[in-house]
């Protein structure tokens, strides 16, 4: 496999709906591949619109997305796609694809434009519907699986199609805690294979539980960024979140959890 060596910065970032409405002020930050980084922020903050701004499917009102130190959107989408992936939180299916079918389709950015998929390629997709664990599922009609496990077909279109980057909104959240598990390791071996992972959550203790880096967004459109493990703490989630919230090294799982103070 390649060696990844890919950074998605952004410079004074500003993005509103309404004058009322700021969603993005002066926002700054480095991500590299090889990285985890959990974006964190109360509801209607705007995670997902800042993920979509990264992914060149929102336009920021001034300041700059560069991809390897480029404009992104100066660069042509097809670039952008063989760099960044990106896996939405509801999928809505257009067409009556298999499973496989859908999953290939991650390959585009790397076929001719009037190019179909070859073997090799169907063989990629197998490798990463494999790698999610959702065999199963190859054949069946993506349109009649339940949507948690079109998320996870998504994601394994995503791994298809060998970005530097994926993006994630909130991909743990029609899963069930089992399936969560298994998409936070998944995760975490991605990083271990050079690729960058962005990720919305509501969840602070994913970002702990990867140990990684953390982004945080709150009402204001400020964004902070660090360790997880040195940026959420107790304090810090409470004033966020507006409820009283704790974060405590756990000795018996070796790690920070993050959990509410007994009622």
């Amino acid at each position: 496999m390649a060696a990844r060596n890919s950074n998605l910065q952004g410079v004074d970032l500003c993005f509103s709906y309404t004058k009322e409405r700021v969603i993005l002020k002066d926002v700054n930050f480095t991500f590299r591949s090889g990285e985890v980084v959990c974006i964190l922020g109360p509801n209607g903050a705007g995670k997902t619109t800042l993920l979509n701004c990264m992914a060149n499917l929102a336009r920021v009102d001034s300041g700059e997305i560069l991809l390897n130190g480029e404009n992104i959107v100066k660069i042509p989408p097809r670039k952008v796609a063989r760099l960044i992936g990106f896996v939405p939180q509801l999928i809505v299916p257009s067409f009556d694809f298999t499973v496989l079918d859908y999953v290939v389709t991650g390959c585009a950015p790397h076929l001719g434009i009037l190019s179909r998929p070859k073997e090799e390629h169907y063989d990629i997709a197998r490798e990463a519907i494999a790698r999610m664990g959702i065999d199963k599922l190859t054949d069946k009609s993506y349109s009649q699986i339940s949507g948690g496990e079109r998320q996870q077909v998504s994601i394994a279109r995503a791994l298809a199609q060998r970005p530097d980057f994926i993006l994630m909104d909130e991909p743990t959240a029609h899963l069930d805690y089992g399936n969560q598990i298994k998409v936070l390791e998944t995760i975490g071996s991605l990083k271990e294979e050079g690729f960058g992972v962005i990720l919305t959550t509501h969840n602070p203790d994913h970002a702990l539980l990867l140990q990684d880096k953390v982004a945080i967004l709150d009402r204001q459109g400020v964004l902070t960024s660090g360790l997880s493990t040195d940026v959420l703490e107790s304090a810090f989630l409470t004033a966020l979140y507006g409820t009283p919230l704790k974060v405590v090294y756990e000795e018996k799982l070796g790690r920070k959890v993050c959990a509410a103070p007994q009622f």
